[in-house]
This record gives structure tokens, sequence and C-alpha cells, in this order.
């Protein structure tokens, strides 16, 4: 066993003991035992209810059962001692001082997992300026990267870009018909500039220009129905290529991607390729994946009923779809059109290199210092990761080798389910089982405005959050960028940055504000990104900016500040000058409880990739939080007289810095330097 195992490696260890126990005394062969932490360590450390799971079988008591395993199983390394607890539960200690001792030492390491796992997130169209419900989506998403990367894994990470859809479209049929701009010179003025010819420039970026006029569109396409012709001759023009359109469209994408890329870095998130859809059918991706369905028999063109002239994949014998009362999906059109869904079965085929074909790729050049919004708010480590982009023509050497994946997890909200769903089984019929299975629809609810909060981001922002009557009356309001209602994402970090510098001058009195902006930023994103994961996946978040810039209780906030708590008290130390020796002595339990709550970060990450539910690592993070603030104030070290307790405590308080601080890595919640 490595010199600093972790918890679950001793779970591990002990459950592999249990089964041979079992094995020698009864014949009988588990396939997994589990082994759980007990409610508390005056019953021991770990605990397993084999003997009730053997109780039937065996015609026994429980406790009968687990006596006799007790007394066979060969305790592992590391474990004390084995014992009866309960009904018929087998517990077991861990040698507390030699597992601390060794914990004290170095962070266990997670080995290497092979295989590579590409995570799809984010995915916004490049049309407007981004809002929270995509800050949900990307915060899960980068989470769910940097635990599998923490659990030794090889990640690649992607945000596809829909460079032709109807709202690119849109705000470029915006362009042309309201703003006057009509050809790819004045397009790149609008956007250096920030504004239509004529019209006043818009502060905060082109990003935020496209929003108002994506709205704007959208209201004339309802007062003037017949100019939603616009958006057909558009569409055309993209597909077509080579003309003023289709490159004012690719300006358009480019621009507000790089937009996009900035808002995300802002609070600590990284891509490593942007595949576009344009690529997609300028490679004849979906030729290839067609031309496999219709090999295979999956696919069939409809001769009659009101899917006439549409090739459609059948469902109705696939048991996830049964009883739908139309199961079946049309992928292309009887006017030739390719749906969406259609394109995500390609798409999905070359994440596992089981296209035949590949992209070419280009660096995407983020523009970082160009106007795009609060760029320079972007972090080092951001800006210094390469960000390529797929390219059907002129690839650059150079590129890393993307696609090929072991597991694909797709992070798309709760509404796209049927269509991820369509996408796994079009893997299935084409006979890759195996990948339909390593295909993960990472699902979560959407994120809505209380009426309060839509009330305080039209006082702060402007008359287009006004909710009317009957929307007031609503418990929360679903965001619309049709409408133009939303919370923009950078507006949020705005607000949120007010307030904690706020905060930070309160605390700090008549010290240069300057000297605290750094930590206000990291304030400011740890209580976005903690109020964007505490929240179980499944549940709708009505957001409410009082409980989100929260200081205090269940924040982000509160568990950078026990951080920067357990930093003081070394601080302290070393101007004392008081040295800190090895822990020895009996470990008393509420410290061991800490000590073991800290350790077991791994074990929670693990359970929180395999479950998809990121929120685990949050509760974990903040009940740590909890437990370090009161074993702060009942048990002092500084002025702790006897020096083997001192060093017990001081070395509780170390492991808990060092994991907390590896906890928020995880979460991606910055370390202030102060509070």
């Amino acid at each position: 066993m490595p010199e600093s195992p972790t918890l679950e490696e001793m779970r591990r260890a002990l459950a592999l003991a249990l089964g041979e126990a079992v094995l020698r005394l009864y014949g009988v062969s588990i396939e997994r035992v589990v082994v759980e932490r007990p409610p508390n360590v005056a019953l021991g450390d770990l605990a397993s209810p084999v003997a009730f799971d053997l109780a039937k079988a065996l015609k026994k008591a429980p406790r009968a059962i687990a006596a006799e395993i007790a007394g066979a199983v060969s305790a592992p390394a590391g474990v004390s001692g084995v014992r009866v607890e309960g009904g018929g539960y087998v517990n077991a200690s861990l040698d507390r001082a030699a597992f601390a001792a060794s914990l004290a030492e170095v962070a266990p390491a997670a080995a290497p997992r092979g295989g590579k796992t590409v995570v799809e997130h984010t995915n916004i169209n490049p049309n407007k300026a981004a809002h929270i419900g995509h800050l949900r989506n990307a915060v899960l998403g980068d989470v769910l990267v940097r635990t599998l990367r923490f659990l030794g894994g090889e990640v690649e990470v992607q945000n596809y870009l829909d460079d032709t859809g109807v709202q690119v479209a849109d705000v470029v049929a915006g362009m042309l018909h309201i703003g006057g701009v009509r050809t790819e010179a004045a397009a790149l003025e609008a956007i250096a500039e920030a504004r239509l010819p004529g019209g006043e420039p818009n502060p905060k970026g082109f990003a935020y220009l496209c929003w108002d006029l994506y709205a704007e569109v959208g209201r004339t396409y309802e007062g003037r129905p017949e100019t939603k012709a616009w958006r057909s001759e558009v569409l055309h023009a993209i597909e077509e290529g080579g003309n003023e359109v289709a490159r004012i469209a690719a300006a358009v994408a480019h621009a507000v991607s790089s937009s996009h890329l900035a808002t995300m870095g802002r609070i600590g998130i990284a891509y490593d390729l942007l595949p576009r859809e344009s690529d997609i059918l300028k490679k004849n991706f979906w030729s290839r994946a067609f031309e496999m369905l219709r090999g295979s028999g999956a696919v069939i063109l409809e001769s009659g009923g009101k899917h006439a002239g549409c090739w459609v994949l059948r469902l109705s014998e696939s048991e996830e779809f049964a009883g739908m009362e139309e199961p079946d999906k049309i992928l292309v059109r009887s006017n030739g059109t390719v749906t969406y869904t259609a394109k995500d079965i390609a798409y999905q085929l070359w994440k596992f290199g089981l296209l035949g074909i590949d992209f070419d790729y280009v660096r995407f050049p983020p523009s970082w210092d160009s106007g795009t919004v609060h760029a320079g708010e972007v972090p080092e480590f951001v800006r210094r990761h390469p960000v390529w982009r797929s390219a059907h023509e002129g690839g650059e050497s150079g590129a890393p080798s993307f696609g090929g994946a072991q597991r694909v997890v797709n992070v798309i909200d709760v509404r796209q389910s049927y269509p991820q769903k369509v996408v796994r089984e079009g893997l299935r019929v084409l006979g890759f089982a195996s990948e339909a299975d390593r295909s993960a629809h990472f699902s979560y609810e959407i994120v809505a405005l209380s009426p309060a909060a839509a009330r305080e981001l039209a006082d702060r922002f402007g008359e287009e959050y006004r909710l009317s009557a009957e929307e007031e009356k609503k418990p929360y309001v679903e965001m619309s960028g049709r409408k133009g209602l939303g919370v923009k994402a950078d507006d949020l970090v705005e607000l949120l940055l007010e307030r904690s510098r706020g905060e930070v001058r309160k605390r700090r009195g008549n010290e240069d504000p300057s000297d605290g902006e750094t930590d206000a930023r990291a304030i400011a994103v740890g209580a976005l990104r903690y109020f964007l994961l505490k929240f179980g996946r499944n549940k709708v978040i009505a957001f409410d900016f009082d409980e989100a810039l929260n200081f205090e209780g269940d924040t982000g906030p509160y568990l950078q500040y026990s951080l920067v708590r357990a930093g003081n008290i070394f601080r302290k130390l070393e101007e004392k000058g008081i040295e800190a020796a090895s822990p020895d002595g009996a470990w008393e339990d509420d410290l061991w409880s800490l000590l073991l709550d800290a350790a077991s970060l791994p074990d929670v990450a693990d359970r929180a990739v395999e479950s998809l539910e990121l929120s685990t690592l949050a509760r974990h993070a903040f009940t740590l939080a909890q437990s370090f603030n009161q074993f702060y104030h009942r048990h002092p070290i500084l002025q702790e007289p006897d020096a083997a307790l001192r060093n017990r405590r001081l070395a509780v308080a170390r492991i808990f810095r060092r994991e907390m601080s590896r906890a928020l890595e995880l979460l991606g919640i910055p370390e202030p330097g102060r509070m």
C-alpha cells in the first residue's frame, strides 16, 4: 500500500479482506462488499453491513455472522482492529497515529486513469452576451473537468459553437436590415466600435450590442411577420458561403465567441477546443454518418404519412423509447435540411473516433484586450491556456490530437434529454453499444429569476429587466434571450464585485482600496460559483441576489474565510517563533473526526463524478468549513501549553488547510489572501 493511502484505498483494502473472509468461512463469493464511514468515530472509522446481506442465506443472526467474520478477517495494513457494532456491523478502526503522520506529510495523489474523457460544456450560441443560465452550464462542466483531472483522468474540454444556426442568422439579419451593415468591413468596424452605423456605442462591448439587436429582431418578427424571410435569406447565404453575408456571420460569431471566452475566463474557465457547426457541415461529418446509418438499415425513407419524404431513425423497438406516442426521430426533413439531432449523432461519433474523418485545426485568438468586456480580469492561467478551433481547410501544424475519447460527457440542460437519448441510440444501432453506454448526458435544471431579482436588475441596469404585472405574480420567471430578459453574466459579476469591494472596504478601514482588489475579485467569483454549485442539478434555481451575495452561512465566502483563518494560525505561529513537531500521543475523537473528514476529499470527489452530482462536493466543503470553525473556537492552538496536544491540533489545522485548498480548487473558488 502507498506510503500515504487515501481513505478510499483503505476502504477498498478492507472490502477485499472481508470478501476473502466470507469466501473462506461460507464458500460465498460477494461481488461487491459495501464499506462506509459509520455515523461517528466512536463506532470506528469504517463499517460494513456484509453480515446483514448474508443473514437470510445463512439462516443466522447478523450479529453472530459479524462476530465470525471479525474473528476470521485478515486486517489490512493500517487497520488497528476489527470488531462488531450494533446489530451486526463489522467495523474497523485505523491506526490513528500512523495514518495521521502519513497524511500530514503529503497529500495523497490519485493514480492515473486510463482513457480520455471528452467533456462538452458551455455551448453558447455566438449571437449575444452570455447570461446566468450559461454560467450554470459552464461552472458545472468546469468543476466536472477539474474533478476528473484531480482523480487522475485525462480530460479534453470542448465548447461547441453553432455558428450557422438561426440565432446567429437573426443577429446578422438585424445588422443588415436594421443596422445598415452590408459588408464585412462595415461589420468589423461595428464590432471594433460596438455600435451600428449612426448609433451610439455600447460601453459594454459588441456582445451587449448584439443582445439588444437580437431582441429587437424578435420584436420586428412579431410586429411584421413578413420580415421572418430575413432569417431564411441569411441562412441560405451562410450555407452557400463565399459571400458578404457569410463573412459578416463569421465575423459576428468570432467576436461574440471571444466575448464569451473572456466572460468565462473571468471566473476561471478555459477550453481546449471550439468545434464549429460550419466545419461539421463542410467536412461532411453528417454525410459520413448518414452513410453508416443507411448501411446499417437504422434509418428509412418514409414514403407516406406526415413524415413522407423524411429520413427517420427507427426507435420504436428500443426499450428506452417504449410507450412514446411517436418514438421515431426525423434526421433529415423532406426538404433536405438536416436536424440538430442528426448533426449531434455525427459529432458524437467523431468524439469517439468512430467517424473516420477529422477536422482541420487552427488556433483561436480570443482577442482578450481588444473590445472584449472586462478582458483584463481574465486570470493569467486562462490567458496562457491555448485554445484551438475546428476548421474545414487550412489547418495549422502543432495541434493536439482531439477526439478519440474513451468516455463522453455532454453538459446540456434537462430540456435536451430526449435528443441526447436519440444520440446514444444512434450509436447503439450502428453497433457501438459500448460507446453508447459510455455517453453520458449531464443534465441540469434551468436558472430562473425571482420577481425580486428582476426588480433589482431593472433598478440597477435598466427597464429591459422590468416584468409585466402578470409575470410579477409568478414564483419565478424563465429568462428569454428572444425577449431580452435575463441576467447578463458580466452584469452579475459586476454587481458581485461592487458588493465584495464594499465588504472588503468595511473590514479594512482606511487602507488603500486598490490593495484589496484582488481579494474582492476572489470573493466575488467564490460567491458566484458556489451559489451555482450548491443546489442539486435537478433543482430549478430561482436566482436571488441577497442569497448569492451573502457573506455568511452556506456561501463561497464562508468557505474562503475558513481557509484564510487556518492560514492565519500558521502566520501567527511563525511570528511567535513556535516550531511544530510531528504529532504524537493519543488522538482525541473530535480531532480525529475532523482529520478524517478532511482526508475524505478523494472519496467525495469520486462519488460526485460517478453520480454527476457536483453539489456533493459543495456540501462536503461547507461541512468541512463548519467543522473547522467549531474546532477553531473549541481548541486553542497558540495558547495551548501541552506541546504534544498543540502539535496534534496543528496537524489537523495543516491537513484541513491543504485539503480545503484542494476542495476550493475543484470548485474553482480562488483563495483570497485576506478576508
